[in-house]
């Protein structure tokens, strides 16, 4: 028994932009974390090791790379992760307002992070 599947062209085109959408969602985030790394001084490969860019990320913005352990923890995370947005958002200069930002629309904020004019303030 054999079915016959056809596919209409507009199933084709929302599969191909459903396929564009994922990876620009996985990889922009990626290349973002890249270009604030290099920012800030450190190697821009480390946004692809899982652990070292938390340790990284929380050597940019809280000064020791340890934080990242305490992401491990429940409840802790939350407040660690609020610590390392306005961290993050005050060693490239930016106010409360970008902390926010970084809280509520990571997405976002990350890529103007990265690819904007901020520029990395050593503590």
């Amino acid at each position: 028994m054999s079915v016959d599947v056809a596919y209409s062209m507009a199933d084709i085109i929302v599969l191909m932009l459903t396929v564009i959408l994922l990876i620009l969602y996985t990889i922009l985030p990626i290349i973002s974390m890249w270009k604030i790394f290099e920012k800030a001084g450190e190697p821009g490969w480390a946004a692809i090791v899982p652990f070292m860019a938390q340790y990284k990320l929380c050597k940019i913005s809280l000064g020791n790379g340890l934080f990242f352990l305490l992401l491990i923890v429940p409840f802790v995370n939350f407040i660690v992760a609020i610590m390392i947005a306005a961290g993050l958002a005050k060693a490239f200069g930016k106010g409360n307002g970008f902390t926010f930002g970084l809280i509520f629309l990571p997405f976002i904020f990350y890529i103007i992070l990265g690819f904007g004019s901020a520029v990395y303030q050593k503590k």
